[in-house]
């Protein structure tokens, strides 16, 4: 079953620019953006002009010293110190030039795609320039500033009272959003993502669970290093169900952050194009079941951004789109315009070839932990059912 589907886009996103050097690039947008239409998926029916969040919609989530803080970097009137008390001008997150009202359109995409979905104009809304789920309430991190899944989800709290399932695929734990509602039983938290151990933000244990009234909404699902697709999808569909059923959402917001494949520079994952085909579906079907098909979903990392990130961010709306993600080749029109810019040869095809996937001679070890990890989440759900 496919729904009608809303792709919020503006060339406003390509202006959250750190520099040149930084790895965070909003290009990506634009590639995916770019391959959708030459695969004529995407029309111009489909796209919804986002909005700059308000600073009173942002305070849903921010203080407003943070807020402030934000403007005056943007302006150059931000001094180093105080800069670093709120997490700007790290090697991270640089300051740039009006940074406030780049981070405010991201926000307000994914503003816009929960009102186009609960406004009943559509089922699901795609936000590739959302997914910023690092940011604090008053502090910036990992690329982060503006938190806009958190403060979308505080907007559909306070304007629409539905309950929320927030699940996160990104290879880098979604600790914003997870502290942001850590003691609230109406938005559960799902993340699935490589240990800590050996990646920032080094939380998303299985013992954080949530507390006070919000204790047992919280869901972690931190796998091994060098997992690859089998056991990637194996966890991530079973759990996914599990706390569906569990908590039966109103509608479900997924960040979809592309850094868990082999290829992306910034984590250990091995993953190939074969889980960004399925996440999708999950999450589809999920919406479906549960929540007459309302699903909001957004970007987030992903930094091998030619190879990846388009095909990745493509299939979430080729699934919301048709139902199913697209296959075969890669269409020759978009493949000439970006070889030209592309320091490494573009995909040909949707799918990875078999070669793309390194031997990971702990394999069956890794696969054995992450099932373990698996099995302690299931037993946890049906304890407080």
């Amino acid at each position: 079953m496919s729904g009608s589907a809303g792709f919020v886009f503006s060339e406003d996103f390509l202006k959250y620019r750190f520099n040149d050097e930084h790895p965070f690039n909003q290009k990506r947008v634009l590639l995916a953006k770019e391959l959708l239409e030459t695969n004529d998926t995407l029309h111009v029916q489909d796209i919804i002009p986002p909005r700059m969040a308000t600073d009173e919609e942002l305070a849903l989530f921010h203080d407003y010293d943070f807020i402030h803080a934000v403007k005056r970097g943007g302006e150059g009137l931000l001094s180093e110190d105080e800069g670093y008390e709120y997490g700007l001008g790290t090697e991270d997150t640089p300051i740039f030039a009006n940074m406030h009202e780049a981070s405010s359109y991201l926000v307000g995409g994914t503003l816009t795609a929960v009102d186009e979905v609960l406004s009943g104009n559509r089922d699901h809304a795609l936000n590739l320039g959302g997914g910023l789920h690092h940011g604090f309430q008053r502090k910036a991190a990992g690329f982060c500033i503006y938190n806009d899944s958190a403060v979308a989800i505080k907007y559909i709290r306070k304007k629409y009272d539905l309950k929320v399932l927030y699940v996160d695929t990104d290879a880098h734990h979604g600790d914003g959003v997870q502290w942001a509602f850590y003691d609230d039983p109406n938005v559960c938290t799902f993340s699935i993502h490589e240990t800590g151990r050996y990646l920032f933000p080094g939380t998303g244990n299985v013992n954080e669970r949530g507390i006070k009234h919000g204790h047992g909404y919280s869901f972690n699902l931190p796998i091994d290093a060098f997992t690859q697709d089998e056991s990637f999808l194996h966890v991530y569909e079973t759990a996914f169900k599990e706390i569906a059923e569990f908590f039966k959402p109103d509608i479900i917001v997924t960040q979809n952050g592309a850094d868990a494949h082999c290829f992306d520079p910034l984590t250990h994952l091995c993953g190939s194009m074969r889980i960004f085909d399925q996440i999708p579906l999950v999450a589809h079907e999920m919406a479906h079941q549960y929540c007459n098909g309302k699903w909001i979903a957004t970007g987030g990392g992903g930094y091998d951004m030619w190879r990846v990130v388009p095909r990745a961010w493509a299939q979430v709306w080729n699934v919301m789109k048709t139902g199913e993600p697209a296959k075969g080749s890669i269409p020759k029109e978009w493949i000439t315009k970006w070889q030209i810019d592309s320091p490494v040869d573009l995909p040909l095809f949707w799918h990875d070839n078999s070669e793309v996937l390194p031997d990971i001679p702990r394999k069956a070890e890794i696969t054995e932990k992450n099932d373990k990890l698996l099995q302690s989440l299931l037993k946890y759900t049906k304890t407080i059912k």
